[in-house]
């Protein structure tokens, strides 16, 4: 099994300019690759860090994410929040009749 070129840098630095989505397939595919086994230690070694740093990277996305779209609802005065709170309090929702 031969490693992508980008997985022969920083394992960081590979991930560093990858979106979201892409980076989410890289890493369920890095994942993949290691519960299938059969590499050789230094190569599993290698797919390891890479998913660490894809999962880092997705985490870090994520959360830039989340803080712009508090950022837009403390924008729009909270109404946004009001909606986001119904459907997170558990409040039964209206029956479709």
């Amino acid at each position: 099994m031969t490693l992508p070129e980008n997985a022969r840098t920083s394992p960081a630095d590979a991930a560093a300019g990858l979106t979201f989505d892409r980076a989410l397939e890289e890493l369920q595919a890095t994942v993949s690759q290691l519960e299938a086994g059969g590499q050789p230690l230094e190569e599993a070694i290698v797919l390891y860090e890479r998913g660490v740093a894809l999962h880092e990277h997705c985490a870090r996305l994520l959360a830039e994410a989340e803080l712009r779209v508090k950022r837009l609802v403390e924008r729009a005065g909270g109404a946004l929040d009001a909606i986001a709170d119904q459907g997170a309090s558990g409040a039964a929702e209206p029956e479709a009749r």
